[in-house]
């Protein structure tokens, strides 16, 4: 839930291009609206919900396309 900026910067470009990234991109992101603060008490940025909306996934509901087999959940009690 909390990331630190190093940490960000690995997940999205990889550890070999991270320190570039931190130095040359983020200082962009952190201008844009809603890209938030580091939380002292966490130690990080709370991430998902930024990259959920700046990526335009906030609004898929998570569940896979297709037919849901809810049967497929249900345990047999003859064992």
């Amino acid at each position: 839930m909390f990331a630190t900026d190093e940490a960000i910067a690995e997940a999205l470009v990889g550890k070999l291009s991270a320190q570039k990234w931190v130095r040359e991109r983020l200082p962009i992101l952190t201008q844009k609206p809603g890209f938030p603060a580091i939380d002292a008490f966490h130690g990080g940025r709370p991430v998902p919900r930024f990259y959920e909306t700046y990526l335009g996934l906030a609004n898929h509901s998570g569940k896979p396309d297709g037919k849901e087999d809810a049967s497929a959940w249900i345990r047999s009690k003859k064992r």
